[in-house]
């Protein structure tokens, strides 16, 4: 089903905590078990799911049916019963999933239930809280759209969990608006391991705070130092002198949408925080501290290519890093602390920045709900579908071409997902620029770069590699599965009839830079309509996997001729299953 022509499928109101779970544990249900086992169908205004080998057959009526399966959902999931259907509780619906899955998999996972319970509790909590207020300026703006993924990521079967103490959580969240100071030690410099890829890339953090003679300074995340600070061998540097608690710092730094990533308005720093959020518990390994500061040295050349060629990207890079080597077993740096304090200095927008542009996380853009100012609606506020398609062509000019010769010209693998990418609009809110950030998922095509990488230790270089077929699954799970495909459905809700040429726009992207360099056969495949991969993120979090190692469903594709049944593209009120029309 669509919304009749011009009338708008943006939800009137956030969803309750309930319902968002709900919601998101269905969205990963259709994505990674009923749908590609063809167990769905759109009926009548709703879609109907299986359960495979539960047989439990779930029913949600829909706000607008997606080309490719990512389909709105509104009001609550019911349950067919010999009695009718009745109303499925969010609760009921993870404990579906969890016997679902270890039906599927011949394995349990007793984590799984209590971290949705998490996730609900932290979507609650996110709801709570005021949403946060603009001062008129472009750093307010920005740091608005960092702080209004209340809901998150709409894939994940637990956005909103962590570990920890749920105190600690709400004083450091980004959707709390949580700004604070930073925890400031003064370590001898012998006992500091830090590297840097040019001089004065440490400077962000020793203008922080005047340290004595001899002495380095290192800031701490304040959540990470409560976390660490009864470390026997903490304790012991402190009372030796080695390390001094110079207590907190003077300048406010605001929590970003990855929690542990904040910016004081100049400079990123990237804290280790161990603190389970959704998979992973985000700590600086060793390896990614070091990595970050070879890939900004390795990527020089490709940097200044990139931006001599699109002048309208470019790449945040990360020239240093530091943290606190104290002597553990064996006389070898204490593991648990190397980690534990280590930062990473990344670089701020203002060089960045066009005059006259506002930067703006592209995840609270494209949001599936209005949760901020600088959602598509508000900026495309009153517009008619030619303007919708006008901005659509422009952003898409910007994303999907240095991306694209990223990885075909220069063997990089960039990972444009939503909360890796900074749009920077006009005053018309028109994009004007895109910034990708984050190197941590930034990988090498070891073919494209075996010199750079042979003079790394091999601790470093191979996280820092995939081989070719799994970097070009990662570019197109964030580019197109991620990011382009929610940004579009966005827009979509805005003017549901523009789904289909919003669609056309994006295959019209790809094929012009297709026609321009050569159309590589991994690029022919892809317009020729091979099934995209989707990050398994239910799966991975069952199976307790490294993000690193996640594996990927298979989605049907909108860009071959006979992809998609002829009534979705009409318009008509009921489907066949989109994972078997073919």
């Amino acid at each position: 089903m669509a919304p009749a022509p011009g009338r708008s499928a943006v939800p009137a109101r956030l969803p309750t905590a309930d319902e968002a779970v709900t919601h998101t544990l269905l969205n990963c249900l259709l994505r990674e078990v009923s749908g590609p086992e063809h167990e769905t169908a759109v009926i009548d205004g709703h879609l109907l799911l299986r359960l495979p080998r539960l047989g439990v057959l779930l029913r949600v009526a829909l706000r607008r049916t997606s080309l490719v399966g990512a389909h709105r959902f509104t009001g609550p999931v019911a349950e067919q019963t010999g009695s009718g259907w009745f109303e499925l509780g969010w609760r009921r619906l993870a404990e579906y999933a969890h016997a679902e899955l270890s039906l599927r998999t011949g394995a349990r996972n007793d984590e799984f239930l209590a971290q949705v319970d998490a996730s609900h509790q932290g979507v609650g909590a996110a709801l709570a809280v005021p949403r946060p207020r603009l001062d008129g300026s472009p750093l307010s703006a920005y740091l608005v759209s960092e702080q209004s993924l209340t809901l998150g990521h709409r894939f994940h079967p637990t956005p909103k969990a962590r570990s920890g103490d749920p105190a600690l959580w709400s004083a450091y969240a980004p959707e709390a608006a949580a700004a604070f100071p930073l925890r400031l030690l003064a370590v001898r410099e012998e006992l500091v391991v830090q590297e840097w890829a040019e001089p004065g890339a440490t400077d962000p953090l020793d203008r922080l705070h005047a340290v004595p003679a001899g002495y380095r300074l290192l800031p701490a995340h304040p959540w990470q130092y409560e976390l660490l600070h009864e470390h026997p061998s903490l304790r012991a540097a402190l009372a030796r002198g080695d390390v001094l608690d110079l207590g907190t710092g003077r300048t406010l730094f605001a929590a970003t949408a990855s929690v542990r990533t904040l910016y004081d308005g100049d400079t990123f720093l990237k804290f280790s925080l161990n603190v389970r959020i959704t998979n992973c518990v985000r700590k600086n390994a060793s390896y990614e501290l070091s990595g970050a500061v070879a890939l900004t040295s390795l990527l020089g050349p490709v940097l200044a290519d990139l931006a001599a060629r699109f002048p309208g990207s470019g790449i945040l890079r990360e020239p240093a890093y530091r943290s606190l080597a104290l002597p553990g077993p064996g006389g070898r740096p204490d593991l648990a602390l190397l980690e534990g304090f280590g930062v990473i200095v990344r670089e701020g927008l203002a060089s960045h920045l066009r005059p006259g542009t506002t930067p703006l996380l592209a995840a609270a853009v494209a949001d599936e709900y209005p949760t901020g100012p600088a959602h598509i609606s508000r900026l495309l506020a009153g517009s008619d579908p030619a303007s919708a398609l006008s901005w659509w062509r422009t952003y898409l000019a910007l994303l999907v071409p240095p991306v694209l010769a990223a990885y075909f010209d220069h063997g990089l693998v960039l990972e444009p997902h939503l909360q890796n990418v900074v749009v920077c609009v006009d005053a018309d809110g028109r994009p004007a620029r895109v910034l990708f950030r984050d190197l941590e998922g930034t990988k090498l095509i070891a073919g494209h770069h075996a010199e750079g990488l042979a003079g790394l230790p091999p601790e470093v270089a191979g996280p820092l590699t995939y081989d070719a077929e799994r970097g070009w699954d990662r570019v197109v799970y964030c580019l197109v599965v991620n990011h382009v495909s929610d940004m579009l459905a966005a827009l979509a809700d805005l003017h549901p009839e523009t789904e289909a040429a919003l669609w056309s726009l994006v295959r019209r992207a790809l094929e012009e830079y297709a026609d321009e360099h050569g159309c590589p056969p991994r690029l022919a495949a892809l317009l020729a309509g091979a099934p995209l991969p989707a990050k398994a993120n239910l799966l991975t979090r069952w199976e307790r996997t490294a993000d690193r190692d996640a594996g990927y469903v298979r989605l049907p594709s909108p860009f071959s001729d006979d992809a998609l049944p002829r009534d979705v593209l009409s318009g008509a009120t009921r489907t066949d299953d989109v994972w078997s029309a073919r």
